[in-house]
């Protein structure tokens, strides 16, 4: 298998459809949690709706960048989520996710493998291949934290 493939298939494991590392993933934890239980605050923590923003802001930003566009993120505006008022903008904002997810998932499979070990961008962000592993990394941290804010919200939030 070609390491672009490799990278690919262990996205879609953490966003949509794998168990192999955390015995779940995006999809199936985000796609169960109500719109309730998203904006459960619990003492000082992000919510789950936060953290899906966040996440899902990294992914948006890095796949403009994969497609072409420019790397226009910044670490200082990824928790800047909008306020969730209804059902449908938690819904929305999973769907929005699980899309960019896809999307990712597919940009990097198409990646050449010899472009994995250039700049990404500029020298300074390391290889495509560090950022990509960094996404991974990242991504399983946040999913920790969303399955253990999940089970302090409970059913309290229903």
């Amino acid at each position: 298998m070609e390491q672009n493939q490799f990278i690919a298939n262990r996205l879609r494991e953490v966003f949509l459809n794998g168990t192999w590392i955390a015995n779940t993933n995006y999809k199936k934890e985000l796609e169960a949690t109500t719109y309730k239980q998203a904006i459960q605050k619990v003492g000082n923590l992000n919510t789950i709706a936060v953290l899906t923003y966040h996440i899902n802001y990294y992914l948006s930003g890095l796949l403009r960048v994969l497609n072409g566009g420019p790397l226009d993120i910044s670490d200082k505006y990824s928790f800047d989520a909008p306020v969730l008022q209804t059902d449908a903008e938690w819904k929305a904002l999973v769907a929005k996710l699980l899309e960019n997810a896809e999307a990712f998932s597919q940009a990097v499979a198409q990646l050449p493998d010899a472009t994995l070990n250039t700049p990404f961008v500029t020298e300074k962000y390391g290889t495509y291949n560090r950022n990509l592993e960094g996404v991974i990394e990242h991504s399983y941290y946040h999913l920790g934290q969303i399955v253990l804010i999940k089970k302090l919200v409970g059913d309290s939030a229903l």
